[in-house]
């Protein structure tokens, strides 16, 4: 071992005072003499700079990344091909990284990276500079033959480029197989990926196959190793007494303790007991399965579980962490049988429900029965009879469990815990993996009953073995951000809700008593929605850092160690400092505090890889649920408002997205902070937690995503004119079905209307000399004049080209734009005439009706894409594309606020924000002349 150690060494490198060193004046700071600690030394550094974790400047001298600009992160990349940069630097905020400044890097690589940039609000944008750690090494996806060549289309939309496959290397694959893909070749600039199959999954849709190409595309395992098997199946099938007198185990054998679970569970981890004391207080023990005896350190099961961090839950099947023989042998809490456990009781005072005793050992027990939620539930709300009579000596003790558990409940809202109440669904599938039903999960007393139970006693444990300061690993919730809380604090005060809070800060008691207001009110969805949106994800960590939702300084998680690896740790760690009479073994505590950090942090990756897998299953399940349902009607509510449509979550819990391509009634503007879709002409809102009539349109098996359309929505054509440029003396109107007059940008009010041609006060049917233009497409009538005809409308994805701004037209192709014109008529029925614009009008044309435009060089406002003026709030697309840099006000070149009141101020004119304006054009630019129509 060397003198100094990896985190001395960087605590060294990040002083202040320090300059790169070359390693032979490291060798000579540190004192390293001996040979071996040289050599010990020297390996330090180089697996340290591999990992970026210092730097080797060309000098050959060493330093830390963040002394030089650069920093340590994780990558996370987004399906459009940006990224994010997740720094080690958990002070550090993250970094947005461009699609052109990626450098093949692929989501979950550890790469350097250099802050290049902050934008104008203040997020810093940067470049990866090198790729210290590959994260990907296969990939999972649909196969695509090409004769000579092949491509994989990855299931991870995260992977934005296809692998490039060599006729040799596909190994019997065929079009439409899902395939495994070992990496070969990472992607260089425009260069794909390039990998080789190793494994062909099956046809897409055969039986099985979606769910194991998930199960591949995460990484999960399927089965465990040979050596593992063999360790567990040495594992005993019962206890015997001189293991219970040997280890000194506190005897419950002979209390009313038993396990509630639900009606599939195989593996019993927990089991309680209540009893009322002499002195009136209520005693909970918490009894919960000893894992750590079994599983040994260092074993060739420990590691397994190291690497599997948890057990996975799928929609049809179970990835556990433990190999059967133990999780439903030896550590499942059957009934009725002798088992080794570690327990935790705790006294409480009966009102207050305030913690007076308690006491943390080893033990065994033996469960007097095996209980279901369903049973319980109805014993105690009295559903039915004769599971009451079956059960009848235990119908006190659940009595008196509610009413311990509706206490702590009482005393964790006091307190002041945030309890989000969000309904969770299960796909019922039938032998062959197909979806028959969705049901929704209860959460009912019986529930609640473990729940309340499970907080306790793991708050217990985590506070009594921080103040014995021992290695340890935590359950924490950090403090929402600053920015997500005032962001939140400001849409909540849109529907008259104040939260209080002391300077930047909120106590969750605020929130929940916010949420308590809002229970059974219509804005209690978009609320609880938003709220649960500002907050962090929990995570592990070795530091008490405490729990943001739940109110509680101390809380861990030691309740499940047959399905997580830190329950597992914390017990191993528990039985340990018990067995030493309250401490650990100076060596066996910088050991286990080495330790800590990186079980930390590999328990909540692995969290979060078992989180999106059970989520992919189920959406894949819902959408497959809902393939035969095309067509049907359904009322659901909106869950979700974006730019590009909105979210609809139907009673089975399923979701759909309605593009807003598809709401063809309006054209609707996105208000990020009120979370709502707004009107331009009927003012219709559409925001979270509105209840809608939908229709299923669309599904999607292959990105698992479902459409909806609005039901009884009417065109967007329907009762409205299209934007026509009429000019001239030729009549018109007549036949008009409707004529409307609209103020153009020149302040004059022009005629719109009318089926066929129409001039400007004109009268009778279209004639030569009324020309009527359309922005889509246009035909020559018998009369000579154009007439409309309506383009049908096109489905754009996303709505990018029917998103909506003020005028609310559909975006064309950019083209070069000639100088405005103005068309007239010298006699009735002659050809239109180009002439030059007047320069003393002095107004800008609008792009819609064609006004007279001014030459003069005179910049006029900021337009967007659609040749709008951005004013107002209106936040579109195009803003979307900008990272939010013209949404709201925008300053003009005197300081001018163009936000407000939709108008900026020019001299003595205003221009409103509807009017539309047309770019002046360069100089030296003629203006264009149009050729004369035959007629």
């Amino acid at each position: 071992m060397p003198l100094c150690t990896e985190q001395e060494l960087l605590n060294f490198m990040r002083e202040t005072a320090y300059k790169p060193m070359t390693y032979k004046e490291l060798e000579k700071h540190f004192g390293i003499e001996d040979a071996a600690e040289f050599k010990e030394f020297l390996r330090m550094l180089t697996e340290m700079e591999q990992e970026g974790k210092i730097l080797l400047t060309r000098s050959d001298r060493y330093g830390v990344p963040e002394r030089m600009n650069l920093l340590r992160g994780r990558i996370q990349t987004h399906p459009k091909g940006f990224a994010f940069l997740i720094p080690d630097d958990k002070e550090h905020p993250d970094l947005y990284i461009h699609a052109n400044d990626m450098k093949g890097t692929m989501n979950g690589d550890i790469v350097l990276a250099r802050v290049s940039a902050k934008n104008e609000n203040g997020k810093l944008e940067g470049e990866i500079v090198r790729i210290v750690k590959r994260a990907v090494t296969q990939v999972v996806g649909l196969f695509h033959n090409h004769d000579s060549f092949g491509f994989v289309e990855p299931d991870d939309k995260r992977i934005t480029k296809d692998v490039f496959i060599k006729s040799e290397n596909f190994k019997g694959a065929v079009t439409g197989q899902k395939v495994v893909v070992n990496i070969i070749t990472y992607p260089e600039g425009r260069t794909a990926a390039e990998g080789e199959i190793i494994e062909i999954l099956g046809h897409k849709d055969d039986p099985g196959v979606d769910i194991l190409s998930i199960i591949r595309k995460h990484g999960l395992p399927e089965s465990f190793p040979g050596d593992v098997l063999e360790e567990a199946e040495a594992a005993p099938d019962s206890i015997t007494e001189e293991e219970i007198v040997q280890q000194g185990r506190r005897d419950l054998r002979n209390r009313v303790i038993v396990t509630i679970d639900g009606e599939d569970a195989k593996d019993l981890d927990d089991a309680v007991n209540v009893e009322r004391l002499p002195n009136g207080n209520l005693l909970l023990g918490v009894h919960i399965a000893d894992v750590s005896y079994y599983v040994r350190e260092k074993s060739k099961l420990d590691e397994e579980a190291y690497n599997r961090g948890c057990s996975v839950y799928l929609v049809d099947r179970v990835i556990p962490m433990l190999p059967h023989r133990l999780s439903n042998g030896i550590c499942s809490l059957n009934p009725r049988v002798d088992r080794l456990t570690m327990s935790c009781e705790m006294e409480f005072e009966p009102g207050t429900m305030k913690r007076v005793r308690y006491d943390v050992f080893t033990s065994v027990i033996r469960t007097v029965e095996r209980m279901t939620y369903t049973n319980v539930r109805k014993i105690l709300n009295e559903e039915d009879q004769e599971v009451t009579e079956r059960y009848a000596g235990l119908v006190d003790t659940f009595k008196l469990m509610k009413e311990m558990a509706l206490g702590l409940r009482d005393m964790r809202m006091r307190r002041g815990a945030i309890d989000f109440d969000f309904q969770e669904s299960k796909v019922i599938v039938d032998t062959e993996g197909k979806p028959v039903d969705i049901v929704k999960r209860e959460r009912s007393i019986a529930e609640q009953i473990i729940e309340e139970f499970m907080l306790a006693a793991n708050e217990t444990v985590a506070e009594h073995f921080h103040w014995l300061k021992v290695p340890f690993i935590y359950r924490i919730h950090e403090e929402p951000t600053n920015e997500k809380l005032m962001t939140f604090m400001q849409f909540a005060s849109n529907f008259g809700y104040a939260v209080r809070g002391k300077g930047n800060t909120v106590h969750p008691r605020a929130l929940q008593t916010l949420l308590e207001e809002i229970r059974g009110k219509k804005e209690e969805t978009v609320l609880s929605t938003m709220m649960l949106r500002s907050m962090k994800q929990a995570k592990y960590e070795a530091e008490s850092l405490g729990h943001f939702g739940l109110a509680a300084e101390y809380y861990s998680h030691f309740t499940s160690p047959i399905r997580r690896y830190p329950d597992l740790v914390i017990h191993r760690v528990m039985r340990e400092v018990l067995e030493n009479g309250g401490a650990l073994p100076e060596n066996r505590y910088d050991s286990l505090n080495a330790r800590m950090p990186d079980i930390a942090l590999q328990s909540s990756e692995r969290e979060r890889v078992a989180v999106d897998a059970e989520r992919d299953t189920a959406k894949l399940k819902k959408a497959e649920f809902m393939l035969d349902k095309i067509g049907e009607e359904f009322t659901g509510i909106i869950s979700g408002v974006t730019s590009f449509g909105m979210f609809i979550e139907l009673e089975n819990t399923v979701e759909g997205l309605i593009r807003l391509s598809d709401l063809t009634d309006d054209y609707y503007h996105f208000h990020e902070l009120h979370m709502a879709l707004i009107g331009e002409r009927t003012s219709k809102i559409y925001r979270i937690g509105d209840e809608v009539e939908i229709r299923v349109s669309r599904v999607n098996m292959s990105d698992h995503t479902i459409d909806f359309e609005m039901v009884n929505m009417k065109p967007r054509s329907a009762g409205r004119v299209n934007w026509v440029d009429v000019r001239g003396q030729g009549g018109g109107g007549g036949n008009a079905a409707r004529k409307r007059k609209k103020l153009n940008a020149a302040g004059r009010f022009v005629g719109v209307g009318g089926d066929h041609g129409g001039g400007r006060g004109g009268k009778g049917p279209g004639k030569k000399g009324g020309v009527r233009e359309d922005r889509r497409k246009h035909k020559v009538n018998d009369g000579g004049a154009r007439a409309v005809e309506e383009a049908p409308a096109v489905d754009l994805d996303g709505g990018f080209y029917n998103s909506v701004v003020s005028g609310g037209g559909r975006r064309k192709k950019k083209a070069k734009a000639p100088a405005p014109v103005v068309e007239t008529q010298k006699a009735k029925g002659a050809a239109p005439v180009i002439e030059k614009p007047k320069a003393e009008s002095g107004v800008r044309s609008d792009s819609k009706t064609s006004s007279v435009a001014s030459p003069k060089k005179r910049r006029g406002p900021v337009l967007d894409m659609w040749g709008l003026p951005r004013s107002g709030n209106y936040k579109t697309i195009d803003d979307e594309a900008d990272g939010g840099k013209s949404y709201g006000k925008r300053k003009g070149r005197d300081g001018g606020d163009r936000g407000r009141g939709g108008a900026e101020v020019r001299g003595k004119k205003q221009v409103s924000k509807t009017e539309a304006v047309v770019p002046k054009p360069s100089e030296g630019d003629k203006p264009r002349r149009r050729k004369k129509k035959n007629d």
